[in-house]
């Protein structure tokens, strides 16, 4: 693949959000390993800088190595993004850590509150005082990436989904998002949750390799719950080689976003495509960006 470095300006402007479902648009208990005890390198992290408004679907696209975090080529990496259901990696790697911590096991039920209970699709539909256990729940985010349940990990952690939302920001300091806030756990709109695609990438590499006892969550094609099937959203699983995770996202501000990890022989890559122009078109250029990448 011939790598390329491109750079593409532009003005932030503030679009008005509609409150679209967060997800792909629809289609018809081991006991973890310990914390690593360093910290995983990110993608080519650049300056903190805080976050700006976001382009109301602005598209950007990244390729990077795996198993280096070495950019491989990019299209406006670094231009503020609105992350949808991509958030939600975020919310799975603090969950993670809460098992890792032995704060939680897998087995740990969480109480679903009125609040979750009344997010809106994708959702399994939780009812207020139900309870749901962290693996499910874990398992709902990669597959069906369901708000209401992103809520109930929030407040079960945190007490309340801004405190968990800060606890988010934290995080991404920490792993070095130099260009991400969140201020929900879920990704529904919000003007002010904004990342890039670089901040997505290094995220994603960083749930993989930190997590990696977690990678059939991502791999699984369908999620069942309470004598319910739910498909992936994840439209590559299965159909283009070697794909093996790992996130989706949709809102209407932010077009159709997707960061997909795949490894073919040796080689691993991820990919991050955000503000695709619809579910095909986005999952035509993933596709497309990983077959040059190998």
């Amino acid at each position: 693949m011939r790598i390329t470095h491109l750079a593409r300006g532009g003005a932030a402007l503030l679009v008005a959000a509609s409150l679209a479902a967060c997800q792909t648009a629809p289609s018809t208990s081991t006991t973890p390993s310990a914390v690593a005890s360093q910290p995983v390198p990110t993608v080519a992290a650049v300056p903190y800088a805080p976050a700006a408004t976001a382009v109301a679907r602005g598209y950007s696209e990244l390729v990077i190595d795996m198993a280096s975090g070495a950019e491989l080529s990019s299209i406006n990496a670094d231009e503020p993004r609105y992350p949808a259901s991509l958030t939600k990696m975020m919310t799975l790697y603090l969950l993670f850590e809460e098992v890792s911590s032995g704060r939680y096991s897998l087995s740990t039920p969480l109480t679903v509150s009125a609040k979750a209970a009344r997010l809106p699709p994708a959702k399994l539909g939780l009812k207020v005082g139900s309870t749901i256990t962290v693996e499910q729940a874990a398992r709902a985010l990669a597959v069906k990436s369901a708000n209401d349940v992103a809520i109930v990990i929030a407040e079960n952690i945190s007490g309340s989904e801004s405190a968990f939302a800060a606890k988010m920001t934290s995080k991404a300091r920490a792993l070095g998002l130099s260009r991400t806030r969140f201020v929900n756990a879920s990704g529904l709109p919000d003007p002010a949750q904004v990342t890039t695609a670089r901040d997505m990438a290094s995220l994603g590499r960083a749930l993989k390799t930190r997590f990696p006892q977690y990678g059939s969550y991502f791999r699984a094609t369908s999620f069942s719950f309470n004598g319910r099937s739910y498909r992936a959203t994840n439209n590559l699983l299965g159909k283009v080689a070697g794909v093996d995770g790992l996130k989706t996202g949709y809102i209407s501000m932010a077009g159709y976003n997707l960061v997909a990890t795949a490894r073919r022989g040796g080689a691993q890559r991820l990919v991050v495509v955000m503000g695709g122009k619809s579910e095909g078109a986005r999952d035509r250029q993933v596709t497309k960006l990983l077959e040059q990448s190998f």
